[in-house]
């Protein structure tokens, strides 16, 4: 399974690190996701949510 967020999709982004000479190199960045156990259609699930989803109060945490 890749690293998306259940709610917005929010993946991995692509781009380059340029240092003071100019040159480029790859570099990937990785959304801050975490595994929470989420009430959907009357059902507990597991699913991976980015930290932006749950400090927007966009899915409700199951304790």
């Amino acid at each position: 399974m890749g690293k998306r967020c259940a709610i917005c999709g929010k993946t991995t982004q692509f781009g380059n690190k340029v240092s003071h000479s100019k040159r480029k190199t790859k570099t990937k960045n990785k959304p801050n996701l975490h595994r929470v156990k989420v009430m959907i259609n009357g059902e507990v699930k597991r699913i991976y949510v980015c930290s932006k989803c749950l400090k927007a109060g966009k899915v409700q945490k199951v304790d």
